[in-house]
């Protein structure tokens, strides 16, 4: 018997994307749209897949719905599944916990969700397939659920299905913690994950999945996003095989000031760069964060009009494609080393460098911020906790309009 299923997870269904600031409406009214876009077309895939199941392994909101609008939108989609005679597995994560989704919809036909108090099996007796899950009943969920998952459906195709960070992944909280010899020791053959955002083949033996995201949502989701497709023959798994339908890319771009003598030249360099992002994102709208570091001889005139060259970097990154959005501009270049001077011309970056070493002037400055401080509504940042940031700041922007002043005299 042949049969293919469809694993996926962290829908995060209306999620707002973070730490952008768009000034184009335009782009920001469609990277808002992308993750309902990338589930409308999720669907539509597996419905060309004629997929035998579906399994969606929590995270499928990203909270409680002010309205009803994002769980009818869901509601909608998984009924064409429905509709299609393909039943629907669903379980709930951290961010659609018990304790977090109040309110709910009734779903379609053939959608079934797992239980949150203890584990529960559905079985599917025409492909021989039993499912085990359990949902989060609250979203700090710290109790290692695999542990209690029921032994297996003896001579069927066992799929475990859990929202868990395994024995732990870098930027997500440890819920429902287990380890792999946990999840081998249920001698299932699939276990379809949720909670970590990046894909992940766990093991082999059984097979152990994280399909990741759908929809990048923030700088620390890059690369593809999507969900895997799972071919089962003989009561055997086939190695997931993913199934990519993100609607936007995040990426970063890097480059080194030092390499560039001219504006010009480094502004040729976002472009460059940003045209190579372009290709990888497959004409998907992409939201770049660029970052300039390095000791450079442009440090003052970058550091003198920062807002312009903002601008500046989002025109070159948008030479290479219309569809890019600038998701942040960092700045973080030096100036070049020092070269000891053999004339006796006066040297203002020196006297510079030693006002900001003279403790009477930080004493001075940090009483001038208390006083501006004071007269912040809260919750203002503390601008004395950056003290030391803006005296280089105010240093490179007195040496830059210096260097002007020459220039013009």
């Amino acid at each position: 018997m042949r049969f293919t299923f469809l694993h996926a997870a962290d829908l995060h269904l209306g999620s707002p994307f973070k730490g952008l600031s768009l000034r184009d409406e335009n782009l920001a009214a469609r990277l808002a749209g992308a993750s309902r876009e990338a589930f409308t077309d999720l669907i539509d895939r597996a419905l060309e897949e004629n997929v035998a199941f579906a399994i969606f392994a929590g995270d499928i909101f990203d909270g409680d719905w002010r309205d009803a609008s994002i769980a009818l939108f869901f509601n909608r989609q998984i009924a064409r599944l429905a509709k299609a005679g393909i039943p629907i597995f669903l379980l709930k994560g951290n961010h659609d916990a018990d304790s977090v989704v109040t309110r709910s919809l009734a779903l379609p036909d053939l959608a079934q969700q797992f239980p949150t108090r203890r584990p529960g099996s559905f079985e599917l007796p025409d492909l021989r397939v039993a499912l085990h899950g359990r949902g989060f009943s609250d979203r700090a969920e710290s109790e290692n659920l695999a542990r209690a998952y029921p032994a297996p459906r003896p001579g069927w195709f066992n799929i475990g299905v859990l929202h868990s960070s395994l024995d732990g992944r870098p930027g997500h909280a440890a819920y429902a913690p287990c380890t792999l010899d946990d999840l081998r020791a249920k001698n299932y053959d699939y276990w379809a994950l949720g909670h970590v955002h990046a894909h992940e083949i766990v093991s082999q033996d059984p097979w152990v999945v994280f399909p990741g995201n759908l929809q990048g949502r923030s700088i620390r989701e890059t690369g593809p996003k999507g969900a895997v497709l799972v071919d089962v023959e003989d009561g055997r798994a086939a190695s997931p095989r993913r199934l990519i339908v993100d609607r936007a890319r995040f990426a970063e771009i890097a480059l080194d000031a030092a390499a560039h003598d001219d504006a010009a030249s480094l502004l040729r360099a976002v472009e460059a760069s940003a045209r190579a992002e372009v290709e990888q994102a497959d004409g998907r709208l992409l939201a770049l964060r660029i970052r300039i570091a390095g000791a450079s001889t442009l440090h003052g005139q970058l550091g003198a009009d920062p807002a312009r060259w903002r601008d500046e970097i989002e025109a070159a990154a948008q030479r290479a494609h219309e569809d890019i959005a600038l998701e942040r501009f960092i700045l973080e270049t030096a100036p070049p080393p020092a070269v000891p001077r053999l004339d006796s011309n006066f040297d203002f970056a020196a006297l510079l460098d030693e006002c900001l070493a003279d403790s009477s002037l930080r004493e001075a400055a940090l009483a001038a911020l208390a006083a501006v401080e004071a007269k912040t509504p809260a919750p203002a940042p503390r601008l004395s906790d950056e003290l030391d940031e803006l005296l280089r700041e105010a240093r490179d922007l007195a040496l830059a309009r210096a260097e002007r002043g020459g220039a013009a005299s």
